[in-house]
């Protein structure tokens, strides 16, 4: 996945996949061998290149036509995806309906399906031939069901590989509310997969999987029922590590995931939705041309049952807030619980010291060493607590952050503001509670070797 689901999607000009990148990079120097292992997504997927191009120019995408009651093209655009949703002010005035049309290019023999999913009225055509219609309304306006939920419908055909099919799609422009135009590939056997992945990586030098969440587990408008990788994810990446040792696991997720298995594979990069130069811009963090330099802002669990806060889910209409100003981070210190990866976590490709700490006022000053080496860059991160504070505080909390960059060897210090607000409360306004507070300095919140004391 380039971006999540809901509002946070748009319709890039073009998306780079993860293996693409790799092969662009190292065409030339390295085979870049690919398996899919287990399929993930079951149903259909939205049409996309490279397997559909727009009838009206051959580009790679969609032509997706606003039309008037009587027929007449009030807008036409091209698409690069057969995902579909228009809000009243994309619209233009005396629009009626949507269609949708496309060449689909078929690169695999045998029982495809081509349909449709959403509310409305819809027609299907495949060749010039109308193959389906359905009108199906939504008893209310729910973001679960009109996002998530809504009805599939879709028609088998056998085909073979090298056809080409004019796919048109017909829908009323109903309320907004999403449609996708799609596809489902010929059934797999997914043991089958699943031994070639893993034998695929046992024949190679280095193995990089990539795993993540679906719009079906994680998107908007309805809550996560587990924060486990859905499908055969984990067991695949422990068969891949126990073929390859060297073993890389990307992370394409949009929030926290369980990971049983990262103590088994050399290493795990957090790539979240990387956009639509992903593929390139995780070619270069994996080859070192780039350094992965974010820091953790959400703490990862090493089980569900760990989650301080866990259920999030109303009784009787009510949902109580009883964790307070204790959430996140501020709750995993006060339960006193490990994660697998603390709030402000995060690695590169150079290690470093923290040798010296002095305040002043509200700056704190940090000299970190560069002991690696190579390059690198390090998040420089600041926390607070009082513990005898006269008002509720957290057992931690973040007060600054700086980034500082050093040569192999090299000793830098940096200053890292602490806000006037981190040192405040709220009691029907902001509050200072004058005396000494205790100022925690390191690379996240679980680990900060220098302490000083600050005095407000």
């Amino acid at each position: 996945r380039s971006q999540g689901g809901g509002s946070a999607l748009v319709h890039p000009p073009y998306t780079v996949s993860p293996l693409a990148g790799l092969r662009a990079a190292l065409r030339g120097r390295a085979e870049v061998t690919h398996a899919p292992g287990p399929r993930l997504v079951e149903g259909l997927l939205p049409m996309k290149p490279p397997l559909v191009t727009n009838p009206a120019n051959g580009e790679p995408g969609l032509r997706a036509e606003l039309l008037a009651d009587d027929g007449t093209v009030l807008r036409s655009s091209h698409r690069r995806s057969g995902k579909l949703r228009y809000t009243s002010g994309d619209l233009p005035d005396g629009a009626a309906w949507l269609r949708v049309t496309a060449r689909l290019r078929v690169d695999e023999t045998g029982a495809w399906r081509i349909g449709f999913t959403g509310f409305g009225r819809f027609t299907l055509t495949l060749d010039g031939e109308q193959v389906l219609e359905r009108t199906t309304r939504p008893d209310q306006l729910d973001l679960t069901v009109d996002f998530v939920q809504a009805p599939t419908t879709a028609v088998t055909r056998e085909l073979t590989a090298g056809d080409e099919i004019e796919v048109e799609l017909r829908c009323d422009v109903y309320s907004g509310l999403p449609a996708t135009l799609g596809y489902e590939r010929p059934p797999r056997d997914e043991a089958a997969e699943f031994d070639r992945a893993v034998a695929a990586a046992r024949d190679a030098d280095v193995a990089v999987v990539v795993v993540g969440t679906t719009e079906r587990v994680e998107s908007e408008g309805f809550d996560r029922t587990t924060l486990a990788l859905p499908g055969r994810q984990d067991d695949l990446v422990r068969a891949v590590a126990a073929a390859n040792p060297r073993t890389v696991v990307v992370v394409n997720a949009g929030a926290p995931v369980l990971m049983p298995w990262r103590d088994e594979v050399a290493a795990v990069l957090l790539g979240w939705f990387g956009g639509q130069e992903m593929g390139n811009a995780l070619t270069d963090v994996l080859l070192g041309l780039a350094e992965p330099g974010g820091r953790l802002p959400t703490t990862w669990p090493a089980a569900e049952a760990d989650v301080p806060v866990l259920s999030t889910t109303p009784v009787d209409g009510r949902l109580p807030y009883a964790e307070g100003i204790h959430i996140g981070y501020r709750a995993w210190l006060r339960a006193g619980l490990a994660p697998a990866y603390p709030f402000g976590y995060g690695l590169g490709y150079t290690t470093w010291a923290y040798e010296e700490l002095a305040v002043r006022g509200r700056v704190a000053r940090v000299t970190v060493r560069n002991t690696g080496s190579r390059p690198g860059k390090e998040v420089v991160q600041a926390y607070l607590s009082r513990p005898d504070s006269a008002v509720e505080r957290p057992a931690r909390w973040l007060a600054g952050f700086a980034v500082v960059r050093a040569q192999p060897g090299e000793a830098v210090t940096v200053e890292v503001p602490l806000d006037r607000r981190a040192f405040q409360h709220w009691d029907g306004g902001w509050v200072t509670e004058p005396g000494a507070f205790t100022l925690w300095v390191g690379r996240n919140v679980t680990d900060t070797p220098l302490t000083a004391e600050v005095v407000v």
